[in-house]
């Protein structure tokens, strides 16, 4: 077989086995993996570097505008660069309906926004109004055209759909293969706790950590599985920040519920004391769920080695520090009106095989199924995250021993700091491929814009995950009624 190019000399990590071998592309897809491949119009010799699948982020908000109105940071091309340069070779950022909005007019917009990224995309979907027609025509036809995920709140007043509202919206996506993703934190303690803070004046940046409590994240993500398993539908639950709640959906996991997660990196090398920076600083560091504390992310990462999370995602919510993102609504606000959310989308990968890898946390292999093969299973990438003869040709060469130091500038973003300035990594990717085509390589951007391509996705992968079926609606039980 005639190869466009073989990857050569490198060592092939993927999401169970390493091997010394080579990789052949064609057309933009994988062709061969084999010991020893020669030819090639186009030969990269790897130096026996890591060969792994390109990173999915599967969490990411990128032109989009939250509930109070803030436009993100980044646009479709600079986070697909930004994204590229810390080793993803695609991404899935959500595209958010907000109250009034059709999901036909949701995706004409971002369909618009993602046709300039460098990288290939899909959406979730975020849904705040769930309406008749939403239900019965809108999503149903979302989901015929491959976009197969979406999101529900449980806290914000402009966002929340109320339990009710989560049952329809859960029913209609197990009717339609689809997976709904959850923000799970309870609304009524947040908002008790934010009226009590207030009311004794405690308004500075440093106390967003207590006004979301542990128990409010921990009570919802119990409530939101319960939720779920009532009518048997899969759920996944983003970006879950405290012990308890990684305990609830390992245990409810381990019980065959239909039902997956993620941490991110802010929860694993973060904690609440950066919320206590001088001035305002720590507004650099609000994002919800909040920071939490060391012993925390000791109990995170061991979820994280032990399997409890499908990945690690950025949850990228770029908002700059100045009048146009942090400080929209004033330099001096309380923290509630101050912008919710912290980039990361560049620094993902690197933290995660620097910590993790190199410190011995996780293996090489769990560093794969977390930054590209989980994802791809979990969201209908079916020709993304392994490096097997048929997948795309995405993949991503990582110099494992590399050192360098977080700055802004390295993150490739249109923001103007990260949270992670300073930070000592060690590895790095090195070339970065979409489809057979280098985007990135040795620091430097090849891709061009709107070079990406729109992924439609299948159903989540259930095999393995038996659901839950409540007496209420087993026919054997109920007279034999057919309530779900």
């Amino acid at each position: 077989m005639q190869f466009d190019t073989v990857i050569h000399g490198g060592t092939i990590a993927t999401a169970d086995h390493t091997a010394k071998a080579d990789v052949g592309i064609k057309d933009g897809r994988i062709a061969a993996v084999a010991e020893n491949l020669a030819g090639g119009d186009h030969r990269i010799d790897a130096g026996g570097r890591i060969v792994m699948p390109g990173g999915i982020e599967a969490h990411a908000h990128i032109a989009q505008e939250s509930s109070s109105g803030v436009m993100s940071a980044d646009d479709y091309l600079s986070g697909s660069i930004s994204a590229a340069f810390g080793g993803n070779s695609s991404f899935i950022p959500f595209a958010a309906q907000h109250r009034g909005q059709s999901i036909d007019e949701v995706i004409a917009t971002y369909d618009a926004r993602g046709a300039r990224s460098v990288i290939d995309y899909s959406y979730h979907l975020i849904v705040s109004d769930p309406t008749p027609e939403v239900l019965e025509d809108q999503l149903p036809r979302a989901f015929a055209r491959g976009i197969t995920s979406f999101k529900v709140f449980m806290t914000y007043d402009l966002m929340n759909l109320g339990d009710g509202g989560m049952l329809d919206i859960l029913t209609v996506a197990r009717e339609h293969g689809a997976i709904t993703m959850v923000h799970a934190e309870n609304n009524d303690m947040v908002k008790w706790m934010n009226k009590r803070l207030a009311d004794k004046g405690l308004t500075a940046p440093k106390y967003h950590a207590i006004s979301r409590p542990e128990l409010a994240e921990q009570e919802a993500i119990n409530r939101a599985i319960q939720l779920a398993k009532l009518v048997d539908a899969p759920l996944f639950i983003v970006h879950v920040s405290t012990e308890g709640g990684a305990e609830i959906v390992r245990r409810e996991k381990f019980n065959g519920a239909k039902l997956y997660a993620e941490t991110c990196p802010q929860y694993l090398a973060l904690t609440r004391d950066d919320l206590d920076r001088p001035g305002m600083e720590g507004a650099k560091y609000i994002c919800s769920p909040p920071l939490r504390d060391a012993a925390t992310q000791d109990a995170l990462w061991h979820h994280v080695r032990m399997g409890t999370f499908e990945s690690v995602s950025s949850d990228h919510a770029p908002y700059r520090f100045d009048e146009t993102g942090k400080f929209l609504n004033g330099s001096d606000v309380a923290y509630p009106k101050i912008a919710n959310g912290m980039p990361g989308i560049a620094a993902r990968l690197p933290y995660l095989f620097s910590e993790g890898v190199v410190r011995g946390r996780i293996t090489l292999e769990q560093f794969v199924a977390l930054s590209s093969t989980n994802a791809a299973k979990t969201f209908g990438c079916d020709t993304k995250g392994r490096i097997a003869p048929g997948m795309d040709a995405d993949i991503a060469i990582w110099d494992p021993e590399a050192r360098t130091t977080v700055t802004a500038a390295d993150q490739h973003d249109n923001m103007d700091y990260s949270p992670f300035e300073g930070m000592e990594i060690t590895g790095k990717p090195e070339i970065v491929m979409n489809r057979g085509a280098v985007i990135v390589e040795h620091g430097e951007l090849k891709a061009k814009e709107g070079q990406g391509r729109f992924i439609a996705r299948q159903p989540a992968d259930l095999r393995g995950k038996p659901g839950y079926t409540a007496k209420e609606f087993d026919p054997a039980q109920n007279f034999g009624t057919e309530l779900c």
